[in-house]
């Protein structure tokens, strides 16, 4: 049975702008800009200002998957928000309430039993080379999706530290790293060399 209407709606927070035209979606915010096109989505997306301002989204006669398809591009559009946003002062309690940091953060470990996999960051950040993976002479390159930094880790060995305002980008970065390090060939319940994502999530304010 399908119903005749199902809605979402997701507050935005102070410092952060949104704006809708023709389901593509820009949220703005202290850490910059974030678009995003849900035009293969059919649904009524709208933004209402007033006291708070709220983005509305509404299916019409939509089955079961379809309204699945509203809590995913709320989720979507919360995402973005905590990317752009950035704590300032007096907000600082009320972000952390809202569980809102300033941008996301995966961690991987680079794990071997004997041959030490050497991890080498390049072009600022963008980049990383992965060598002496399970002994191998291949050199592995990853190239790091828009928006997207690595970094090597001073308190951890062995740690690499992914930062960016946008999850998708980020999380598919580390999904990249730890793609080029699969074991091929051999019994992966007995060779568990690789780089692994340890931890992730938004940035603390620290």
């Amino acid at each position: 049975m399908r119903d005749v209407l199902q809605t979402e709606e997701l507050e935005i927070p102070e410092g952060v702008e949104v704006s809708i035209k023709s389901r593509v979606i820009v949220v703005k915010g202290p850490r910059g800009t974030l678009t995003k096109n849900v035009r293969h989505v059919n649904m009524d997306i709208l933004l209402q200002k007033g006291k708070t301002t709220k983005v509305s989204l509404a299916v019409w006669q939509g089955g079961r998957k379809h309204v699945a398809c509203l809590r995913t591009i709320r989720t979507l559009i919360n995402n973005m928000i905590i990317g752009v946003t950035k704590v300032h002062g007096y907000l600082r309690l009320l972000i952390r309430i809202l569980t809102l940091r300033q941008g996301f953060r995966y961690k991987m470990r680079a794990v071997y039993a004997h041959f030490p996999i050497n991890c080498i960051i390049q072009n600022d950040g963008t980049k990383v080379e992965i060598r002496n993976f399970l002994g191998e002479k291949t050199v592995r390159h990853v190239d790091m999706l828009g928006g997207v930094i690595i970094a090597e880790s001073s308190a951890q060995k062995d740690e690499l530290i992914l930062e960016g305002n946008d999850i998708d980008n980020v999380s598919q970065s580390a999904a990249s790293i730890q793609g080029i390090c699969r074991v091929r060939n051999k019994d992966i319940r007995k060779f568990l060399d690789g780089i692994y994502v340890s931890g992730k999530g938004p940035i603390s304010d620290e």
